[in-house]
């Protein structure tokens, strides 16, 4: 496969995953807005701009800090890379340049949502309301792998679509870990840090699985051992870095010895660590170290196999 052609698919599943991630994190902001106020919710409203290092662009932007104001620079402001308007946008250019590589449902899925983005961008999310467009955000997002998985041919083109959206996943996970523990450290109010963890879980559609696995009430440790060690979680770390270590041995040629050896090297660790090591660490520095071997990743998945030679 043409590296032109592969980074093409690759950047159109991580746009993609990236603003069903942001519709997920704008969900349980927008829920936490409803909660009575207190002392520390305007840093919990600030997640999604944490997570996307957006401060100065939305103050540039807008004079208050509201959470009508950070939906819309999060849902249909296009001066926001970050926004989902923005990434539907960039996976469409790049699913325009791929069309061959791409079933006739998969491409009418990702037209079809940018089609229907942009209405409603004219009408604005008020129209269907804040709950009702999150859920949209998340059902194309579903319709898309479900087109994916249902009608491509098990090839290269699919691999690089699945090391995408997992590389994107992975990413936005440890940053969302990353963040609530900011946020928790900073705040010991036990109350808080409980919804906090419980819209951590929500955030990655795991509420169910912790109490199928758990049966006790929410702790950091049991949170951070779901969504880091577990492998039958889809959106923990374990998970995602496995799936990418298959992904890529299924590409892998003559030059993949480096990628291959990190996402190994991160495999193995996630694989053998245990819920003690967790505990014992101090998990900010444990969580960057990991982002940081995630985006090293990425970047050699990039030198390797996207740039063009």
């Amino acid at each position: 496969m043409l590296s032109r052609t592969a980074s093409e698919l690759f950047w159109m599943a991580r746009y993609l995953e990236r603003a069903e991630s942001f519709a997920r994190v704008l969900d349980v902001t927008y829920k936490l807005s409803m909660m009575p106020r207190h002392s520390q919710q305007q840093r919990d409203l600030a997640l999604p701009l944490n997570l996307s290092w957006t401060h100065d662009l939305f103050q540039a932007r807008y004079a208050r800090f509201s959470m009508d104001n950070l939906l819309n620079f999060f849902a249909m402001d296009s001066n926001n890379p970050s926004s989902i308007c923005s990434c539907v946008e960039l996976a469409w250019n790049n699913a325009h340049a791929v069309r061959g590589s791409l079933s006739a449902e998969v491409w009418e899925c990702i037209n079809t949502t940018r089609i229907q983005l942009k209405k409603l961008r004219k009408q604005g999310v008020e129209s269907i309301g804040a709950d009702a467009f999150f859920d949209w955000v998340k059902d194309r997002a579903h319709l898309f792998r479900g087109a994916i998985f249902g009608t491509l041919l098990r090839n290269d083109a699919l691999c690089f679509i699945r090391i995408g959206t997992l590389i994107e996943r992975a990413q936005a996970t440890t940053q969302l870990l990353l963040v609530k523990d900011q946020q928790i450290s900073n705040d010991p109010d036990s109350v808080r840090e409980y919804y906090r963890l419980d819209t951590l879980l929500r955030a990655v559609s795991a509420r169910e699985a912790y109490n199928s696995l758990y049966r006790q009430p929410v702790t950091r440790e049991t949170v951070a051992e779901l969504l880091i060690l577990r492998n039958d979680v889809p959106r923990s770390l374990r998970a995602c870095i496995e799936d990418i270590v298959g992904q890529l041995e299924l590409v892998a040629n003559q030059h993949s010895q480096q990628p291959l050896r990190i996402a190994h090297q991160l495999n193995v660790d996630l694989r053998f660590s245990t819920l003690e090591d967790l505990v014992k660490a101090d998990m900010q520095s444990y969580l960057t170290g990991l982002l940081t071997r995630i985006n090293a990743l990425a970047d050699s998945i990039h030198h390797t196999y996207l740039e063009t030679v």
